[in-house]
């Protein structure tokens, strides 16, 4: 069931190619690449990664709860991944804001899955929701909504 929730795909290609935003933006992030992200989907304005599970992230051993930190983190990088799927050229953003709500607590041992959609770009600013889950972003975990400075006249990364 994780699978389904992780693979729904939004229509058309990506306005930049998937290769140039894992390779030269996401997982340029030391903390994405320490944490063990990886990208299972970028399409059209959306992003969908995973984070295994590891005893590591937990915030608390006894429970094996994973660190609220961990879970920004990703919400963070997801929320990036669909502004760059936005952008018609790959060009540096930056999260302005980022308010999430933790709506329980992940579940020990579970892999955590996250997606995002850009849903709005203005001249300057993306506008972003995201969901992390288990099996369905129907039963979030955490739920976040971004704003990300778009850069108007900066180089291609």
């Amino acid at each position: 069931m994780a699978e389904n929730a992780a693979n729904r795909t939004a229509p058309g290609p990506p306005r930049v190619s998937p290769e140039m935003i894992t390779e030269r933006a996401i997982m340029a992030a030391p903390q994405n690449r320490a944490l063990g992200m990886e990208i299972i989907a970028l399409v059209d304005r959306e992003a969908v990664f995973r984070l295994a599970y590891r005893d590591d992230l937990a915030g608390n051993a006894e429970t094996g709860v994973l660190h609220g930190g961990v879970i920004t983190t990703l919400l963070d990088a997801v929320s990036g991944g669909a502004v760059f799927c936005s952008l018609p050229a790959l060009s540096p953003v930056a999260t302005l804001d980022l308010r999430i709500d933790y709506l329980k607590p992940a579940t020990p041992g579970k892999d955590l899955f996250a997606r995002a959609r850009c849903y709005k770009t203005t001249r300057h600013i993306a506008f972003v929701r995201a969901w992390a889950y288990h099996q369905s972003q129907d039963d979030a975990v955490a739920t976040a909504s971004s704003l990300f400075m778009l850069s108007s006249s900066a180089k291609p990364l």
